[in-house]
């Protein structure tokens, strides 16, 4: 689903990703941990076009990036994003908020893009908060209405880039809970996060980066084993995250 081939990306002269290689099948959960700092959520940028690259290529399914501008909103469509902070457009309702790109980009009829927006309102639990706006909703519905607006493109694949960091501890739950049901019904995922506890209970693979580079890709029980199959590196910080 996902072919990270040998990427490499320069901030001017500053490297921030080192030949980074990675696979992600379709219906995996591929969780991605490391530092501030790592690289993490810049290479997860790199998969959907939002930051370009410099070095290497990314395969998902018959695209590959870099690619043309005139591709790029394909190339969106079928790869969605979760962003830390929401990106809702504030003065539009939750319902036009999951309705907007479908007709802008999908070329849906209104009438269908409003189907599928209840329908995945439904899903995440927020089905009677369609006429409401974004600032009326705490982070954890604005997270979760974002998780829906991402459904409603019929992506083949999703990308989260910590999508709890910035909720308050009671909220990070019912993200999570929407999250792992996406995973166990097949929903191919890469997930920026430091959700540990996620990472144990769904993820497949957990990778750990570290100054730019990949340094483990390791399976889920290797990676949280007693003791782990990774790197020291990756030990310690997995020592540190645990014990907080």
């Amino acid at each position: 689903m996902i072919d990270i081939q040998n990427v490499s990306k320069w901030y001017g002269a500053t490297q921030v990703l080192h030949d980074c290689s990675l696979q992600v099948a379709a219906g995996e959960v591929v969780v991605v941990c490391g530092p501030s700092g790592s690289g993490k959520s810049t290479l997860i940028k790199c998969v959907n076009a939002l930051e370009p690259i410099q070095k290497g290529r990314i395969l998902i399914g018959d695209f590959s990036i870099p690619a043309p501008a005139s591709v790029l909103p394909e190339i969106r469509a079928r790869v969605g994003m979760v962003f830390q902070h929401f990106e809702l457009f504030p003065h539009m309702s939750v319902l036009r908020n999951l309705e907007f790109a479908q007709v802008k980009v999908l070329k849906r009829r209104p009438e269908e893009a409003r189907e599928r927006a209840i329908g995945y309102l439904e899903r995440v639990g927020l089905a009677r908060f369609g006429d409401t706006f974004p600032g009326q909703l705490s982070g954890g519905q604005q997270q979760r209405v974002a998780i829906a607006r991402a459904l409603c493109m019929d992506p083949s694949c999703i990308l989260f880039d910590e999508p709890t960091s910035a909720l308050d501890p009671e909220m990070v739950t019912e993200v999570l809970d929407v999250m792992t049901g996406l995973a166990r019904d097949g929903m191919t995922m890469m997930c920026v996060t430091h959700e540990m506890g996620f990472a144990r209970a769904v993820a497949d693979r957990v990778v750990f980066m570290d100054a730019g580079q990949i340094v483990d890709d390791c399976p889920r029980d290797a990676f949280f084993g007693s003791p782990p199959q990774c790197s020291e590196r990756a030990q310690r910080f997995l020592s540190k995250i645990i014990s907080h």
